[in-house]
């Protein structure tokens, strides 16, 4: 499909990306029209160039401080040239027709004329887009104007949230789309508005589109103010403008009445005069986005609606009554529409929204959909797209699956120094990111469905680093294929996944190896090669800060095992190798559960008790600072006290004091891929096998039952593996 895209900072581009994939609780649509948001996508195209945006937003050097100090000068430096060719998506409002459903999906059906929002869906000729962000058009509506329908439920949460009464006065600072349609909505809930912008024509449209007072914004505008609310000032004042300037803010608190009330919706500095600000007593309120729903994963993700008796607006039914009232003449979108390209002129239409002398306003994308008779039975998805001259390479044919960050600052640039391996294709649910990867790590081509590289004779090996409910699936799948699997931790969720890749594992004859880089870590393999001089038993104790693990993000979620299974992986198996030695039993705590954060389950200390007598401690938890350090390991045994810390410290201490430091972390990634590759091309086993990614599921699993159960739990890996 053609999509459009912003390519490094400025420029932008309609590219051939796969199709999307149907998945749990979305919908497949294909646009008929598009609106471009000439406030919020345009914010994100920086014409003057990255020291521009850099001196606009000064926190982008610290971010890139922060990165040097974790993944060291020559790899920021990578991904900062890369930020100059990388793919972005723009857009987020449309409507088209429903060309598929995943069958979570009951109250929609192929064929619906629909009209859907939310961030990341973008401009493309194929839109994966959450249930509960799409709502049908009524009859009489127009695609063309449908497509607002995302802007005007944010116009429709602003006006709800100023709570606007009959015959109050509301100043609308902004007349963009949003500020037109807020103008329009005040009316309708019976304000006497007051539209303002520094553009005449806007001020002109907004007249002509019902507002009770049109003013251009200059010197005589708190006159005129003055003047129109008899010296008391305006009830209400909704902010709908972009700038960089707290301009619009101060102007806002300079015509507010006392204990009057301003909402921002636009983007603008919020900076007050402190005492104008008490004196007058004002009320300062935000409006998020499209309303209740907004941001929320469970809601616009998972599809799990808020009941209407508690939440009367949400993004959803304000995109259905914002449609409503355009149904029935009540809001006009006809006059905002300024400008219509088609999606292969997307550039022309960029130029058009950045250029004032053109005095655009709403500028709609046309799609071939439009031309369809039924653009259903039409529909031919393609899901795999060649960004490579497909020639006979010699050597291992790898496909990555799982464009992530891991992916990007880590296993595809570790792969191109791999002697005798090819990346071959990247598998992505993001056509955009894969296509993005694939050209810059050289890769074949790009797919959005995993059967693609399956199916693939080229493909001998799988790199998976997708998220962790897909690791187990998609090993297995790999695996079934006759493909070797290097396989992100965790290797699994569940004992039955653990079990069903063991014998897939024995039955397919291919290779598996998990992530646990730990393993091939310098600081790591020296407090290893310390501890195989001990004579006796080991104490350890490894203590983990994850802060950034918590709320919303989706590793911090206990339904996919969250931080337990997903991160604290890594210090079961770590502990097993350090000391060989199988564990037996753990008794664990956490924090109390139930809460959104901190996490409970997220937050927990766990004793092992191991084989040959030995014990350790694991503490993981994401309420600590990110000033208090990663993660600390030590190890204590007769003669020896050893601690690591962040990959980069290591002090050992037996009848003198030895330590070692680095500048940057070395995590052991690149060792431990070319490990595996070694073995593939040897035929010899993995040092990291399908048992060790079993042992520390297991483990971890029987953490989070003692903490639940408050008991100790005991393990049997081997009877866990053959029940």
């Amino acid at each position: 499909m053609k999509q459009l895209l912003r390519k490094g900072l400025k420029h932008i581009v309609v590219e051939e990306v796969p199709d999307p994939i149907v998945t749990a609780n979305h919908v497949l649509i294909r646009p008929i029209y598009s609106l471009i948001s000439s406030g919020t996508e345009t914010a994100s195209i920086h014409q003057e160039g990255i020291l521009r945006a850099v001196a606009e937003n000064p926190s982008h050097l610290r971010k890139i401080w922060n990165v040097v100090k974790t993944q060291g000068p020559l790899r920021t430096l990578s991904e900062i040239k890369a930020k100059f060719s990388e793919f972005a998506v723009l857009g987020y409002s449309g409507a088209g027709v429903i060309v598929d459903k995943h069958g979570t999906v009951t109250n929609l059906e192929i064929g619906d004329r629909v009209a859907y929002g939310g961030e990341g869906t973008g401009h493309g000729e194929t839109i994966l887009v959450g249930r509960n962000l799409v709502v049908k058009i009524p009859d009489p509506v127009p695609f063309e104007h449908a497509c607002f329908a995302t802007l005007g439920s944010i116009a429709l949460n602003g006006t709800r949230i100023a709570n606007v009464s009959l015959g109050e006065k509301v100043a609308v600072i902004g007349l963009g789309l949003v500020g037109q349609l807020i103008a329009q909505l005040v009316r309708l809930q019976g304000g006497f508005v007051i539209a303002t912008d520094l553009k005449a024509d806007r001020v002109e449209l907004a007249r002509r589109l019902g507002a009770d007072s049109a003013l251009e914004g200059g010197t005589q505008f708190r006159e005129q103010i003055t003047a129109l609310t008899d010296g008391v000032g305006v009830d209400c004042v909704v902010i709908a403008a972009a700038a960089h300037s707290a301009a619009p803010s101060q102007l806002a608190v300079d015509i507010c009445r006392d204990r009057g009330r301003i909402v921002d919706v636009g983007a603008v500095e919020l900076t007050f005069p402190w005492y104008d600000m008490y004196r007058k007593e004002i009320q300062l309120l935000m409006a998020r986005a499209y309303g209740p729903g907004s941001y929320d994963p469970q809601y616009e993700l998972k599809g799990q609606d808020y009941p209407l008796p508690y939440v009367r607006w949400t993004e959803n039914r304000n995109m259905e009554e914002f449609l409503r009232l355009v149904s029935v003449g009540r809001v006009q979108i006809g006059p905002l529409v300024t400008h219509e390209f088609p999606l292969e002129d997307a550039p022309s239409a960029y130029e058009t929204i950045m250029d004032p002398a053109t005095n655009s306003l709403a500028v709609l994308l046309r799609y071939a959909a439009s031309e369809s008779a039924n653009p259903v039975t039409d529909f031919r998805p393609k899901r795999k797209i060649a960004v490579a001259q497909d020639t006979e390479a010699a050597g291992i044919g790898v496909a990555l699956a799982g464009a992530g960050n891991l992916a990007r600052w880590v296993h595809l640039p570790n792969l191109k120094k791999i002697s005798g391996a090819h990346l071959r294709a990247v598998h992505s649910a993001s056509g955009a990111r894969g296509k993005n990867y694939a050209l810059r790590f050289g890769a074949d081509y790009c797919a959005s469905e995993y059967e693609q590289i399956l199916k693939d004779p080229r493909i001998h090996a799988v790199v998976i680093a997708s998220r962790n409910p897909q690791h187990a699936p998609q090993a297995l799948a790999a695996l079934r294929a006759g493909k070797h699997v290097f396989l992100e931790k965790p290797m699994a969720l569940t004992k039955d996944e653990c079990r069903e890749l063991s014998r897939a594992v024995e039955e397919s004859g291919m290779q598996l190896t998990i992530g646990f880089n730990r393993r091939h870590a310098p600081t790591y393999l020296r407090l290893k090669n310390e501890l195989k001089k001990r004579s006796g038993p080991a104490v350890l104790n490894c203590r983990i800060n994850s802060p950034g693990i918590s709320g919303s993000y989706w590793m911090a979620d206990p339904g996919i095992g969250g931080a337990i299974l997903g991160e604290a992986c890594h210090f079961v198996d770590l502990m097993y190798w350090l000391l060989e030695s199988e564990p037996l039993a753990v008794s664990a705590f956490s924090l109390p559960t139930g809460k959104k954060d901190p996490i409970g389950e997220n937050n927990l200390v766990a004793c092992f008790r191991f084989a040959d007598g030995s014990i350790g401690n694991l503490t993981y938890c994401t309420v600590g600072s990110r000033t208090s350090g990663g993660e600390r390991v030590e190890a204590f045994a007769p003669g020896l006290g050893a601690s690591t810390e962040d990959f980069k410290r290591i002090t050992v201490r037996t009848s003198i004091v030895s330590k070692r430091s680095s500048w940057f972390a070395r995590k052991g990634y690149a060792a431990q891929i070319e490990a595996f590759f070694a073995a593939i091309r040897q035929a010899k086993p993995t040092e990291i096998t399908v048992r060790d990614g079993a042992r520390a599921t297991i483990c971890c699993l029987r953490m989070l039952e003692s903490a639940r159960t408050l008991a100790p739990c005991s393990i049997d890996l081997d009877k866990e593996l053959t029940q």
